[in-house]
């Protein structure tokens, strides 16, 4: 097995500069924080009856973990339809967010039109990079919303500068009245990030660094991340990490919902007993029959022969919690792509398969 502690392994396959990516996430954090006074959403957006987000890959992440820590203070339901049909649904009443970091995702752009149609009210997030469809019909249509400049996103890859993307919708949302977000959270947020952030980083040697012990217990397996509650958002996120950056295959389940199927599933094939790791995350913010939950699950998959890793979350609020497992589980992805030996940055299949999809 590579050895995390040693420079060059960095130096060999980190090449595109992911890890200086994941030391930025809280400077993503801060400058939307700063940038958010020159959001301007007009007051006649928050007179609507459900928010619709339309974002795929890693720019739908953003507004599934805005749903999740903050449904008990947003106003409407957030309702997540990544892809080329438009729900019966949408209409006057709507708030329309297309979600792309690129600007030239196909299938969001593929929408607009119907959308606007429609008359919903269209709001959109995207970077100020070249040649970006999305921009452009910002500017060309006046649709309000948050272009923002990846300053602190040095790998160039949209799942890298989730930092932008969640916070950025979380002010979209504010802005358009559906919720208040303080100054004050989310600068205790910042400040948390930044001391977690020094415990994970790859000069701390793997007896000190906790997301590299994880990797470590997860390097070779096919990885189950389970979670509940406000933490649901953080499940497809950390899945696409462990995809994209470190290049292996995983999945998420969701309690409750799993204990009424998936434990039967377990007993086969037999190989799931060396291919299978459960990653639990475990919060004291949960309620207490979750934990239980929590508890007689693992023991379920225990008794199956299956590897069971689990990691507690110390943040004291739910918000602090959600940015905290989005931190650890971007720097335990990328240490996974370094005991696979593959460049974290580089994304082969999406590329082929864009390719030939024309």
């Amino acid at each position: 097995m590579i050895n995390l502690d040693d420079k060059k392994v960095y130096q060999k396959y980190d090449t595109g500069q992911v890890a200086k990516s994941i030391e930025l996430l809280a400077d993503q954090v801060r400058q939307v924080l700063e940038e958010a006074r020159l959001i301007k959403i007009p007051r006649e957006y928050s007179k609507i009856s459900q928010v619709v987000v339309n974002g795929m890959g890693g720019s739908n992440v953003g507004a599934g973990i805005v749903k999740a820590v903050l449904s008990n203070r947003i106003k409407v339901p957030i309702i997540l339809t990544p892809g080329y049909e438009v729900p019966y649904y949408v209409g006057k009443n709507t708030l329309y967010i297309i979600s792309s970091y690129s600007g030239n995702t196909e299938e969001p752009l593929s929408v607009y039109r119907e959308v606007r149609k429609r008359g919903a009210k269209i709001i959109a997030i995207t970077c100020n990079s070249k040649k970006n469809k999305l921009a452009d019909l910002m500017l060309q249509d006046n649709i309000p919303g948050y272009i923002l400049k990846p300053e602190y996103n040095p790998s160039g890859q949209p799942r890298l500068g989730q930092g932008y993307m969640i916070f950025g919708t979380a002010v979209l949302l504010a802005k358009a009245g559906l919720f208040e977000l303080k100054i004050e959270e989310m600068e205790d947020v910042i400040a948390s990030m930044e001391i977690w952030d020094r415990e994970l980083r790859p000069l701390v040697n793997s007896k000190n660094n906790q997301a590299k012990q994880l990797a470590i217990k997860l390097f070779d397996k096919q990885i189950v991340v389970v979670a509940a509650e406000f933490l649901i958002g953080n499940l497809r996120i950390l899945r696409n990490q462990f995809s994209e950056t470190g290049k292996n295959f995983a999945s998420y389940l969701t309690l409750p919902e799993l204990n009424h199927y998936s434990m039967e599933g377990l007993s086969f094939p037999k190989s799931n007993q060396k291919n299978l790791a459960f990653l639990f995350f475990d919060s004291e913010l949960y309620r207490p029959r979750l934990a239980k939950r929590a508890r007689l699950t693992k023991a379920v998959a225990k008794k199956n022969k299956i590897t069971v890793v689990d990691h507690k979350l110390i943040g004291q609020t739910k918000l602090k919690q959600a940015f905290e497992m989005f931190q650890f589980g971007s720097w335990t992805s990328f240490y996974l792509g370094m005991l696979n030996q593959v460049n974290p940055a580089e994304i082969p299949w999406v590329d082929w398969f864009k390719k030939e999809l024309g």
